[in-house]
C-alpha cells in the first residue's frame, strides 16, 4: 500500500522524528511505498489566506465565505500535499501532543490542505463523517505525550487520551471519509532511555503491521441512518451505558 506520513516536530533528533524514521524503514522493508511531509523541515506555511486560493475566478470549489475557486487556483505547496493524499492508501499524522492537540504547524496543514471540495464537500451535499472525499483510505494518529498512561486515562487528571484525540480522529480524519485506526500513543515521552526506545520501536512496528488489516474505530456514518434530519443521534441507537463521544461509536 501507499502510505503518506505527515510529521510535525521542530527537532530532527526528537523522539517523533526517530519514530518517523523507524516507520519509514519498517514500511519500506515490508514492500510499502512511503512519502513523508516533514512540515518543519519544509518550513510549511501554517496560516491559510487568500494567497493560497489565487484569484478565485471561474471556480469549482466553495470556501467558507461562499466564494468559488478552482483546484488550479490553490498554491503549489497545497496541491503537492493533496496529490500525496490522493495517491495514498493510508495517511499517518505523527506529532507530539502539545496543549491537548497537534502543533500549530500541523493544524495549518489541515486548514490549508483539506479544503472544501477535496477533504470534504459542501458542494456535494455536505458529505462528511465517513462519506467524505477520502472514503476508502485509512487514517492513523501516532503521537508522543509527556503525560503518563494513568494521567491520560479516563480517571486521570488530563482525561482520556481517546477523548483528547477525538477532534483529530473523528473531526478531521473520519470527517473526510477515512477509516480511522486506534491511535498509537507513546506516553511518558520525556523519559525514554535506550532500552525503552527499543521497546517503543517494537510496539510501533506491531501497530504498523496492522495498518492495512486492523479494524477501524466503528464511528457512525452521518449517512448511515443513525442520525435524524437535524444530524442528532436517533433515540435508542446508543449502546447501553454510553454517553458523550461514545454515543457516536456503533
Amino acid at each position: 500500500m501507499n502510505v503518506h506520513i505527515v510529521l510535525a516536530h521542530p527537532s530532527p533528533t526528537s523522539l517523533c522524528a526517530s519514530l518517523c524514521d523507524e516507520a519509514v524503514a519498517f514500511l519500506t522493508a515490508n514492500g510499502h511505498e512511503v512519502t513523508v511531509s516533514d512540515l518543519y523541515a519544509m518550513k510549511w506555511k501554517a496560516v491559510a489566506d487568500y494567497d493560497d486560493l489565487g484569484s478565485h475566478t471561474d471556480g469549482t470549489y466553495i470556501d467558507a465565505s461562499g466564494e468559488a475557486y478552482r483546484d488550479g487556483g490553490l498554491s503549489e505547496d497545497i496541491r503537492t500535499e493533496q496529490a500525496r493524499i490522493e495517491a495514498a492508501d493510508a495517511v499517518v499524522l505523527l506529532f507530539p501532543l502539545w496543549w491537548f492537540s497537534m502543533p500549530a504547524i500541523m493544524k495549518g496543514w489541515v486548514d490549508r490542505v483539506l479544503v472544501n471540495g477535496l477533504g470534504y464537500g459542501t458542494t456535494r451535499g455536505w458529505k462528511r463523517y465517513g462519506d467524505g472525499a477520502y472514503a476508502g483510505k485509512r487514517g492513523m494518529v501516532i503521537t508522543a505525550a509527556g503525560g503518563s498512561e494513568t494521567v491520560l486515562s479516563e480517571r486521570g487528571v488530563s482525561g482520556s487520551i481517546t477523548d483528547i484525540l477525538w477532534p483529530i480522529n473523528h473531526g478531521i480524519l473520519y470527517y473526510t471519509g477515512m477509516d480511522v485506526l486506534e491511535p498509537h500513543v507513546v506516553t511518558s515521552a520525556v523519559t525514554v532511555d535506550s532500552d525503552r526506545y527499543q521497546n517503543l520501536v517494537a510496539e510501533l512496528r506491531e501497530r504498523l503491521e496492522g495498518l492495512e488489516t486492523d479494524e477501524p474505530i466503528a464511528y457512525r456514518s452521518q449517512a448511515g441512518g443513525d442520525y435524524d434530519e437535524r444530524r442528532r443521534l436517533k433515540p435508542g441507537r446508543e449502546r447501553p451505558g454510553t454517553s458523550g463521544f461514545d454515543l457516536h461509536i456503533a
